[in-house]
């Protein structure tokens, strides 16, 4: 495929126009709403299927090799280093303070399910196939990248850990986290007798869902966007460059590892992603101080679109040029 068939594709994407939609929607004023219940439905609707599908993908997978456990290893260091890499570009690029940047670096160590579940449709409508333990990887690669913010923003982590306590256990039972690794063990317990009593829930709705959820990302998106008129140059750069960074350091581990196109592209979406569900809501309770109008607008109101519209057809052009 082209450059231009790539991205033409992508922005003639049922999901992808229902985006575009929501944002032309919130910028001329419209009364459109999703309910925050609806909301919230098709998130846990997403994360649901992604899971279960993900586990029932692995039944398929012949053996847990070493490059099996090699990704999901990779993927959780990943996670863990790479707000240490945001932090050090932010303070060198910006004059964000310390508890800012340092939520600013956990949400781009983390990962955006919706940004996943928009490349899983990607491949689906290009008839690519993808490993199923990848989902596996999704949830490993969200909550160390929370816990490498506190240690940035704390200079005596020891103490302030002792602290909190009840963070980091919300950390590690975190609603998201527990519903994508137990759906995956369900889809795994079921394997495809499962899929075949879900696929009318899971499977066949799963386009329409991710559109409507899209929807009211684009909609969330121009709420926001106003905060962006507030941020310097080098910060709305870093919500470009800084997914670009993470998606070329996904391409050397799939290189190195030997991945197939599809999860390849994938990992490469995992390590370009920002969080702006799971990582919000920690930073609000862990770090206070920090200025929720800057890291919530940047991942959602400049990274996340960059990705969706942009950022995922580019990521397959690379495994399919480079990797294949």
């Amino acid at each position: 495929m082209t450059i231009l068939t790539l991205f033409t594709q992508n922005l003639l994407s049922p999901t992808i126009l229902f985006f575009l939609l929501g944002i032309f929607s919130g910028f001329i004023k419209s009364d459109l709403v999703i309910p925050d219940s609806i909301g919230r439905y098709l998130s846990i609707y997403l994360m649901m299927a992604i899971g279960f599908k993900g586990g029932v993908a692995l039944t398929s997978t012949p053996e847990i090799n070493v490059q099996v456990i090699s990704l999901l290893l990779v993927g959780f260091g990943i996670g863990f280093l790479q707000p240490f890499v945001a932090y050090t570009l932010l303070k060198i690029t910006t004059k964000l303070d310390r508890a800012t940047a340092a939520a600013v670096s956990a949400h781009y160590g983390s990962i955006s399910v919706v940004t996943f579940a928009t490349a899983v449709s990607f491949l689906q409508e290009a008839h690519i196939l993808y490993a199923g333990y990848i989902v596996a990887v999704l949830a490993l690669m969200e909550a160390p990248a929370i816990f490498s913010g506190l240690m940035i923003a704390n200079h005596r982590l020891s103490k302030e850990l002792e602290r909190k306590k009840s963070n980091l256990r919300e950390i590690f039972t975190n609603g998201a986290i527990l519903l994508l690794m137990g759906s995956f063990l369900i889809g795994i317990l079921t394997g495809k007798e499962g899929l075949e009593k879900m696929t009318g829930f899971l499977i066949d709705p799963f386009q329409g869902f991710l559109g409507l959820f899209l929807l009211d990302m684009g909609l969330l998106v121009s709420r926001q966007a106003h905060h962006l008129k507030e941020f310097s140059p080098s910060l709305f750069v870093f919500g470009i460059y800084m997914p670009l960074i993470g998606g070329v350091l996904g391409a050397g581990v799939s290189k190195t590892l030997g991945l197939d196109i599809g999860t390849s592209m994938l990992f490469m979406v995992l390590c370009s992603s920002a969080s702006y569900i799971a990582v919000p809501a920690a930073m609000r309770t862990a770090l206070p101080n920090a200025k929720a109008g800057v890291y919530i607008p940047l991942s959602l109101g400049i990274t996340f679109p960059f990705n969706i519209l942009f950022g995922i057809p580019f990521y397959f052009l690379i495994a399919e040029r480079i990797l294949n």
